[in-house]
């Protein structure tokens, strides 16, 4: 039978590698089962094989971080659920859940996740179709007969990492082995990063990736730099909760009177409110509105200001006491808020899920507003009419899909 996978790719994402495992042949057969799984199943038909091999090595990994207690697993389920007081985004548990154990959820949880942030033309994906049921309840059966099996050996390379204390600087260059494992080849981490990578990789300096050193500075700044994963935390962050299950401290803040202590308010934040009667944000139709707003509130100089916004609409104006103001076009159609002209809710009702996951389309700090003021009421998932699962999942589905785009603090 024909496989969705080959050993290269299975073992590229082993935390050994390149170094071989005593137990990579057990668990590159299991992946290989889980690979039959889905082709002898019928399971999953019109994702591309590639997309479907990711995720035959991302439920090995998982597997193997379950066996293991190696803590990815761990980390995100504690980490979500103290941010949002339930194990798992989109998916209710049952009286059988049993955190930090396999799980059916679970399973369903990263087939949606893994499908969805590896392939664009289905990344916005319902986490409720069937089909995500019945090919993780067909997959589970496969993982479950391996996490009973007694004679199953443990995949000790997932341990690599236990004991380190990030803080130590001795222990530097394991933390970074760790830390570039964990972004770049885990299946926890890696999927939410596609996109971002894919947007590296547009750098026309990285086409054709002759020049190795570049594209290996440019992926070391980004491991640094961009947060990953399904809560869109950066690298330090995960590193912290999975060695230590806290995040790291906190930048010591600097005391009243200390040069930089204190900001003064952003030069147009007192211009704004007091031309929108206190409001922080307001809507404009068109770009002649949006103009005489700059020229009549901010003081702004007569003729065209920012004229490459001339042929956008539906103009949103937010203004932050310290940071200043952000512009957003397009977006006005999508928000519910009492003093916005724009707002169309037919509009919104077909559209208002790309601000959750269209990167680019609403600033981060618009889309937060937006968001803790219920101004996107009407979100749902293409072919689906449930509002309320979006709404209990919004800063959820905005980190997953966004990440530095919602994240970028």
């Amino acid at each position: 039978m024909k496989h969705l996978i080959n050993r290269r790719q299975f073992l590229l994402r082993q935390p050994a590698f390149p170094e071989v495992s005593p137990t990579d042949p057990f668990y590159y057969d299991m992946a290989l089962r889980l690979s039959s799984a889905i082709i002898s199943g019928r399971l999953l038909e019109g994702w591309p094989e590639v997309v479907l091999g990711r995720l035959v090595i991302g439920l090995t990994g998982y597997l193997q971080d379950l066996l293991t207690d190696a803590g990815l697993w761990r980390t995100f389920l504690e980490k979500h659920r103290a941010m949002y007081g339930r194990w798992l985004p989109f998916y209710a548990t049952s009286d059988d859940y049993i955190p930090h154990e396999l799980n059916r959820e679970d399973v369903r949880f990263l087939v949606w996740y893994t499908l969805a942030m590896n392939f664009e033309e289905r990344r916005v994906w319902n986490p409720l179709d069937p089909e995500i049921h019945r090919a993780a309840d067909a997959l589970y059966d496969v993982l479950d007969a391996v996490y009973d099996d007694p004679d199953a050996p443990m995949p000790e390379e997932y341990h690599f990492w236990k004991g380190l204390e990030p803080g130590l600087r001795e222990e530097a260059d394991e933390v970074f082995r760790f830390g570039h494992w964990l972004f770049m080849h885990s299946y926890l981490m890696t999927p939410a990063y596609a996109m971002t990578l894919a947007e590296l990789m547009q750098d026309p300096r990285l086409k054709g990736g002759e020049d190795l050193e570049l594209l290996r500075e440019t992926l070391e700044n980004s491991m640094m730099e961009d947060p990953t994963g399904p809560l869109a935390l950066y690298l330090h962050e995960w590193v912290y909760l999975i060695l230590e299950g806290k995040m790291p401290p906190e930048p010591r803040k600097r005391a009243s009177g200390e040069e930089g202590a204190e900001e003064a308010d952003h030069k147009y934040y007192s211009l704004f409110v007091k031309a929108t009667g206190g409001s922080p944000i307001a809507f404009f139709r068109t770009y002649e509105e949006l103009n005489r707003f700059f020229i009549t509130a901010l003081g702004w100089g007569e003729g065209e200001n920012l004229p490459a916004l001339k042929d956008a609409s539906d103009f949103v104006l937010l203004v932050n006491r310290k940071k200043g103001m952000l512009c957003a076009k397009y977006v006005g159609r999508m928000l519910r808020f009492p003093d916005n002209p724009c707002y169309d809710p037919d509009f919104a009702r077909a559209h208002g899920i790309d601000l959750l996951t269209m990167r680019g389309l609403c600033p981060g700090d618009l889309l937060q507003y937006a968001m803790d003021h219920g101004a996107i009421p009407e979100c749902a998932f293409p072919g689906s009419d449930d509002t309320r699962l979006v709404a209990d999942n919004a800063d959820f589905i905005a980190r997953c899909y966004l990440q530095k785009y919602y994240r970028g603090d």
